[in-house]
């Protein structure tokens, strides 16, 4: 289509008001561009030509190629650039997605690894899987923080599908716009994309398959093909290896599609931090919530590490996270009460495991009020074997 004066200023105002080439457009963004260059409404030329219309109140406009050549830029409406950053769609200033740097944070076990292959740039997905609670998820945030990667996190549930990640038409400010999910946005910016607790999804998230090829993606809705910018990967997180649930404790994970666990890199396997890098991490944190006790802190990671051998070993079904234990550093720097701080830790457990994981702890720090507790009761589901290496370590 050979354009006229006034079209061709119209498709060079849509490029000085930030909006992106090669896609659909809402009303409403056509007539912010409009008001750029004192027109009431977006022109008939394109809102009343029925090949243009691609939905409801959505128009294709091919002739906009993107960069006009026009110098100078004409900022987009403050409620426009605040619904691209809640919504994510293109057009206005893109919010960044860098985590914040944790001051606290201890780098360790596949940490400097991720860290590499996000400062890379390569497309390399990783399959990160362990125990709830030892800090997977933190760790991919940080290596993004640490290389200064905007990092799109989705967590995963069984009700997550296409429309979700690649995106769906969304009714904004009484129009139908097609919104770029997650997935799609963190393609289009090279950013990491985390799905966190990956084994939770059904086989909805087959639609992720092309993704991990690291090929691009094609949104059936639009018609659009998206290849990824440099830099994008994907990272997921896991209790699982994909495999399913096998003791009950992780309920709602599911075995997932061999062909889709094939297309990540790499797995990498995540155990708790050594007694030496938990009793530093309980530290830093202790540090952050303005209560230090660094025998306490020795303390607790003594008691954990009783617990996950003697969990491993199948003699009980429950087990102290690094999470679990900075959450009582956190009620340490509220309370002044050591008791009190492991007590409120243990409330989420039964009676049972209440009674002999406190009493496993009177025996592992004999400042506390063992007298009110008997210090044999609840023990007998503990090997003694396992107790008494870790508590002479």
């Amino acid at each position: 289509m050979n354009l006229s004066k006034k079209q061709q200023n119209f498709v060079d105002a849509m490029s000085n008001a930030g909006l992106k080439p090669n896609r659909y457009y809402s009303r409403a963004e056509l007539n912010m561009v409009a008001e750029t260059i004192g027109m009431k409404y977006a022109p008939a030329w394109i809102v009343q030509d029925s090949s243009r219309r691609m939905g409801r109140g959505v128009f294709d406009v091919p002739e906009f190629q993107g960069d006009t050549g026009v110098a100078t830029p004409v900022a987009a409406p403050a409620v426009k650039q605040e619904v691209s950053a809640i919504m994510g769609l293109t057009g206005g200033e893109r919010m960044s997605l860098v985590p914040n740097t944790m001051s606290d944070y201890v780098p360790w076990g596949h940490y400097k690894n991720i860290a590499t292959i996000l400062a890379s740039g390569q497309f390399a997905p990783v399959f990160v899987t362990g125990l709830s609670g030892n800090g997977k998820t933190t760790m991919i945030e940080q290596a993004c923080a640490k290389s200064k990667r905007d990092c799109y996190r989705v967590n995963i549930t069984q009700e997550t599908d296409e429309d979700d990640l690649i995106g769906g038409f969304r009714l904004v400010k009484g129009e139908t716009v097609f919104v770029y999910g997650p997935v799609v946005e963190a393609m289009k910016n090279g950013g990491v994309l985390l799905l966190d607790e990956i084994d939770l999804g059904s086989s909805k998230i087959m639609c992720l398959q092309p993704v991990l090829e690291g090929k691009g993606v094609f949104i059936k809705k639009t018609g659009e093909w998206v290849t990824p910018a440099k830099g994008f990967t994907v990272v997921a997180t896991a209790n699982t290896k994909g495999k399913g649930d096998t003791d009950g404790r992780f309920v709602g994970t599911n075995v997932m599609n061999e062909a889709f666990l094939d297309r990540f890199d790499w797995t990498m396997e995540q155990n708790y931090a050594t007694r030496k890098t938990e009793t530093k991490i309980l530290v830093k944190k202790m540090e952050k919530f303005g209560k230090v006790d660094e025998d306490f802190a020795d303390y607790l990671t003594r008691w954990a590490e009783i617990t996950r051998k003697a969990y491993m070993e199948g003699a009980i079904d429950e087990i102290i996270t690094t999470r679990r234990l900075e959450n009582i550093c956190k009620a340490f720097s509220i309370f002044d009460d050591r008791a009190t701080s492991v007590d409120l830790a243990l409330a989420r457990f039964d009676e049972d495991t209440q009674q002999a994981f406190r009493n496993l702890y009177d025996k592992v720090d004999d400042t506390m009020r063992a007298e009110e507790i008997p210090t044999e009761a609840g023990m007998s589901d503990i090997p003694a074997s396992v107790s008494d290496t870790a508590l002479n370590a």
